[in-house]
């Protein structure tokens, strides 16, 4: 028998889904959707093509007690949809300052879930936070639409490195006070 490993954060419900931490049953269809070459070139960690054992580390560093970053699945199992339909985190980079990243999965996009989730996380703000930071990739206007419709406000252009693109990458950089 195999037991889930209990993850000190919270679930938190949106009408359509759950954001719930990620459980080992969720390596498959991590590796599905994060390992679609579309995903991760819109993301900074996520190499494509995706290495043997990859969706299994993500996930133990996102159940580790000593983790700097909480993960959440986007959980439809409660409205009947599957269970990873995109993955969302908080990761910590100061005192009561954390940084939003998300992705979600080709089949559910242009569904607003993107849209839902972040504004789940913000009303639920699990990490007690002050200023949320988030970048998006210049090519990516879409993400950006998610970012400002929830009040985010832009800051300035950057570049970050894209593991799947294997280059550095033009962003745009937002906060939200919270």
């Amino acid at each position: 028998m195999m037991l889930e490993k209990v993850i000190n954060q919270p679930v938190i419900e949106t009408e359509r889904f759950d954001l719930r931490p990620l459980r080992a049953s969720d390596q498959g269809l991590i590796e599905l959707y994060g390992g679609n070459a579309r995903v991760a070139k819109n993301t900074t960690a996520i190499p494509h093509p995706m290495p043997p054992g990859a969706s299994e580390d993500f996930i133990r560093r996102a159940q580790s007690e000593d983790r700097i970053e909480d993960v959440w699945a986007m959980d439809g199992s409660k409205s009947q949809g599957h269970e990873v339909m995109g993955i969302i985190g908080l990761k910590r980079i100061d005192l009561k300052q954390s940084e939003i990243g998300y992705w979600v999965a080709p089949a559910f996009w242009n569904a607003g879930l993107a849209q839902e989730a972040v504004a789940a996380m913000i009303e639920a703000n699990p990490q007690g936070c002050d200023t949320i930071f988030a970048s998006v990739f210049q090519d990516n206007p879409a993400s950006a639409r998610v970012l400002t419709n929830q009040g985010f406000q832009y800051l300035g252009d950057a570049e970050t490195h894209s593991v799947a693109r294997a280059a550095n990458v033009p962003t745009w950089t937002y906060s939200l006070k919270c």
